[in-house]
């Protein structure tokens, strides 16, 4: 028998820790490769993670509501494998017992660690810290010009008091929120008034766009794109595209066919920023943001979008929209997009100016499709019809989108609507 350490698993890029939900497998019970024996919670997404061996759980090293950085052991499982090869090595707190000696805890501890705080204008290394800080708090702390000191006076919520990412988020939106007003929540409250507490997905969402407004500058293009072939065509059709295909045809499968192929046209659009960094992307990762039964947004992506065509892409919206709604997306679902729609007409709404999904520089919405009185011109002259109209617009970041380059992209996006062809399908 052999008993093997399983680890935290990779949960996606620039995702450092994630915390234990629920264990879905208790000691003793027998386990199969990829069984899911537990559930963690992500800064973007909620996830079952499969077990990378057979045998039985013989020891749950990390407990619920524990935060957990990427690549840790989690727990131990016993194999029947040789087990003078693949025993994990005992640690620290173990041998300490066998030694008789006791091992003062994190907390209790003294660490001398390197720690980047910011300092009249300057990063500098720093002294002795109290508490273990993991990576993502740090990189947090240092954009947030958050001394050492000043750290190590936030309360904690983790294990061994640790300060996780939502700790030092609360820390510095009520630093924000003391400076722009001075009022607290007794302050603010009126008699009659209900306070309610944001469950964890809307923290979330909060912190993104927060941060997607420090770093971006948003400025928006909008333009009004005539569908009515579009709306013909899929009423027509919309049942022996189900039939032939087996999946439904929607506007916004039509939509992002006309995003990804526009796309191919501005690259330069397709990028993010890395400080003064600009990274082309090689494929086309179209984000699609999908509205959940409690109101809150989240937004699966379509890898490798640009080798799809209209069913592919139908195909694939209609996938992970199932998966978002039943709370089934992995982590991989909700990562690397590079490029992002959302449907904001499925709520009636004319347009809007979304915010921007960083590390992404773009983000287009668009409206309810309606009827409306347009002049149509013919060689004949010009006429007066009912048409289907729907606004697009297409929110950039102007550090390194100009309007020329952002505008024209979304007259582009109109333009291939508007030019539908069913023949090339």
């Amino acid at each position: 028998m052999a008993l093997v350490e399983i680890l935290l698993p990779p949960m996606g890029e620039s995702v450092m820790e994630a915390t234990i939900i629920n264990w879905l497998k208790n000691v003793g019970d027998a386990v199969d490769v990829d069984d899911s024996i537990l559930e963690v919670a992500t800064d973007k997404v909620d996830t079952e993670v499969p077990s990378p061996e057979k045998g039985i759980l013989e020891k749950i090293i990390q407990q619920k509501g524990a935060i957990v950085q990427i690549g840790e052991p989690i727990a131990i499982i016993k194999t029947d494998g040789d087990s003078s090869t693949t025993e994990p090595e005992q640690d620290p707190s173990e041998k300490a017992a066998n030694n008789n000696e006791v091992q003062p805890s994190v907390a209790d501890q003294s660490l001398t660690r390197e720690f980047n705080s910011f300092n009249g204008g300057e990063y500098i290394q720093t002294e002795e810290t109290k508490r273990f800080y993991s990576p993502l708090v740090k990189n947090i702390a240092r954009q947030e010009k958050i001394s050492v000191q000043e750290l190590e006076n936030i309360p904690g919520t983790g294990q061994n008091n640790r300060v996780t990412k939502n700790d030092i988020l609360d820390y510095i939106q009520n630093r924000s929120e003391t400076g722009a007003t001075g009022a607290s929540i007794q302050e603010i409250t009126l008699p009659g008034s209900e306070i309610l507490e944001m469950d964890r997905m809307r923290k979330m969402i909060a912190d993104r766009m927060l941060e997607s407004q420090k770093i971006s500058a948003h400025v928006s293009s909008i333009v009004e794109a005539d569908l009515t072939k579009i709306v013909k065509w899929r009423e027509a059709n919309k049942h022996d595209f189900e039939q032939k295909f087996g999946v439904n045809i929607t506007f916004t499968a039509v939509i992002a066919e006309a995003v990804v192929n526009a796309l191919k046209l501005f690259p330069r659009i397709n990028i993010s920023v890395a400080k003064d960094k600009i990274i082309q992307h090689r494929h086309i990762n179209l984000g699609v943001a999908v509205a959940l039964a409690n109101g809150n947004l989240i937004v699966p992506v379509i890898k490798q979008a640009e080798q799809l065509n209209l069913v592919g892409l139908a195909t694939k919206i209609n996938e992970l929209a199932q998966k978002a709604r039943k709370n089934q997306l992995s982590a991989e679902d909700v990562t690397g997009g590079t490029y992002t729609i959302t449907n904001i007409g499925t709520f009636g709404n004319l347009m809007g100016t979304p915010i921007i999904l960083q590390p992404q520089v773009a983000i287009m919405g668009f409206g309810a499709i309606v009827k409306k009185p347009a002049v149509i011109e013919t060689p004949e002259g010009d006429l007066i019809g009912i048409r289907h109209k729907m606004f697009l617009s297409h929110t950039y970041d102007h550090r390194v989108i100009d309007g020329y380059l952002g505008g024209t992209f979304v007259k582009k996006v109109a333009d291939l609507l508007e030019d539908f062809d069913p023949e090339l399908l």
